[in-house]
């Protein structure tokens, strides 16, 4: 979770603050780079796939020149190649790094020891486990089950192609479900999170030597949360889907323990949640997004029935371009979508028509106006940490992709037509560009290409690990390493930043949590976007 310790401001400028080439005078108010009016340095020309056009007035022609110049354009790509198999690996050790709890004798991230093992002792009950969600010490159940959803999703849709790394794909889902059982034990209670944010965040400390409260917070029937509730039966039931055949009691267990209550957590525990994590969307996409997956999971038609009943009353047309641990309505139409394209599911088909809008709002030249492309074509949205917008709508890209090419189809939007080539074509210019080929030519995965962030915003990595400094670096005594230029001593491999802003600029800074900070959430859906390219390149 994005934080500054108490009491330290955030630099005006940093000495390691990356932009573009460009010799463009004017500046954004809050940039210390120029925009730049070439960003693309050596290109090479990819072939496009063709966009089918009906007969066009002159005014459509324009337009549909407009359309085809802009997705040219994003599409030039940088000349080099990727080794998604290598990324892939890194995308999924992350997760190592970011376990709380005893870590077990296969532990690959040495630098980290066991840490929070008191966690749910006020309130009697073992919460140990599960993940630090950023590069902060708090578990926050909403992203944490996000979390767990999209990776059990990027093995259901790409577990296939993930080779060898299948297997740590899911002991990574297990590490966070054994965490949610635990949460789930008591019934009608979800212990949606441990840890002050406030107590943790005027501190700069390891995991391993925290002594700030350890506050447990849940949800029940007269403090409701639905939005986390369903968060968490979403990811319950998607994980149910990825243990069915490999362990089925476990699988079991997982499905019957996924539930709901009506009520916005960010309402009942605004004190805790808030600024951190308030659900700003509602909790309506939240209900409708658990029902998907325990309909997906059980096929019971009591799930069926309620996303029926419910599609106009929770507003499953609203805000179709957004999607990650707050606005589920693009997942939701995704999701459901797939059941109207393999033909099973026609009275569904509302869900589709706002899945290929959902489509066309991210199409380049005539996107939506909340959908931005920086100058060296990344998909940007304002507001928090970008790259968690770039993963995640780019894996709906490609899960949506393979949906209509099993079925023939493509993507209607006004007077062109998006065939699933070209949404593999956009998710994988997102991927490359993440990967390197980007106007700073860096990659912003920790650990993958020659150059990537050294000075990420996360306490365990930029503090010295226990085995280097034994002796506890208490509270405030981190700040002098969290101020440092040097580089972090502890490469947290893996991590995909928040990434650079509108104008393709990057600060190699701790203060600038929103660029430099890696999240769970943001690695999760690229879990599977590298596993399909790396079978698909």
């Amino acid at each position: 979770m994005p934080s500054l310790p108490q009491n330290v401001k955030k630099p005006t400028e940093s000495r390691h603050f990356f932009c573009p080439k460009s010799s463009f005078p004017p500046r954004l108010e809050d940039s210390p780079c120029p925009l730049s009016s070439s960003i693309y340095g050596h290109i090479t020309h990819n072939s496009l796939t063709p966009i089918s056009v009906a007969r066009l007035s002159p005014a459509g022609a324009t337009a549909m020149s407009s359309f085809r110049a802009a997705v040219f354009l994003l599409l030039l790509a940088v000349a080099s190649a990727h080794d998604y198999h290598d990324a892939l690996r890194k995308s999924i050790l992350f997760f190592e790094g970011q376990r709380s709890g005893k870590l077990p004798p296969d532990q690959r991230v040495k630098w980290r020891r066991d840490s929070a093992l008191r966690d749910g002792s006020t309130v009697g009950r073992d919460l140990t486990g599960g993940y630090y969600d950023a590069g902060d010490n708090i578990k926050f159940g909403f992203p944490m089950a996000f979390t767990t959803t999209l990776l059990s999703w990027s093995i259901i849709d790409f577990g296939r192609t993930m080779g060898p790394e299948l297997k740590n794909a899911v002991k990574a889902v297990r590490w966070a479900t054994d965490y949610l059982l635990k949460v789930t034990v008591d019934p009608g209670v979800v212990y949606v999170q441990v840890g002050d944010a406030f107590s943790d965040h005027n501190c700069w400390e390891r995991p391993e030597d925290m002594d700030t409260l350890r506050t447990v917070y849940k949800i029940d029937r007269d403090h409701p949360g639905s939005d986390v509730a369903g968060e968490t039966a979403a990811a319950l039931a998607a994980a149910s889907i990825v243990f069915r055949s490999r362990d089925p009691s476990y699988s079991a267990l997982l499905l019957n323990r996924a539930d709901t209550h009506r009520g916005a957590y960010s309402s009942s525990l605004h004190a805790a949640v808030c600024p951190f994590y308030c659900d700003v969307n509602g909790y309506q996409d939240e209900l409708l997004w658990g029902a998907a997956w325990l309909h997906k999971a059980s096929r019971r038609r009591v799930y069926r029935e309620y996303i029926i009943k419910n599609e106009v009353v929770l507003h499953a047309g609203d805000t179709i371009n957004e999607f990650g641990w707050d606005n589920k309505h693009a997942g939701i139409n995704v999701l459901i979508s797939k059941e109207v394209l393999m033909g099973r599911a026609d009275y569904f088909e509302n869900f589709k028509q706002n899945a290929d809008g959902f489509i066309c709002s991210l199409l380049p030249g005539i996107s939506h106006p909340q959908v931005q492309y920086s100058p060296g074509g990344l998909i940007f949205k304002a507001g928090g940490s970008n790259m968690q917008h770039v993963t995640s709508l780019s894996f709906l890209l490609v899960a949506y992709s393979n949906y209509l090419s099993h079925s023939n189809k493509a993507v209607p939007c006004g007077s062109h037509s998006a065939s699933p080539a070209l949404l593999r074509q956009l998710a994988k210019r997102q991927v490359d560009y993440i990967l390197g080929d980007n106007p700073l030519r860096m990659s912003y995965m920790v650990g993958y290409g020659e150059r990537y962030p050294q000075r990420i915003h996360h306490r365990g990595s930029s503090l010295p690990s226990v085995k280097a400094h034994p002796a506890r670096i208490h509270c405030k005594e981190g700040s002098l390493y969290f101020l440092t230029p040097n580089p972090n001593p502890n490469r947290l491999v893996g991590a995909v930043v928040g990434g650079p802003n509108v104008t393709d600029a990057f600060p190699d800074s701790r203060p600038y949590f929103q660029e430099s900070e890696p999240t769970t959430y943001i690695n999760a859906p690229l879990v599977g976007l590298l596993s399909y390219f790396s079978a698909h390149s």
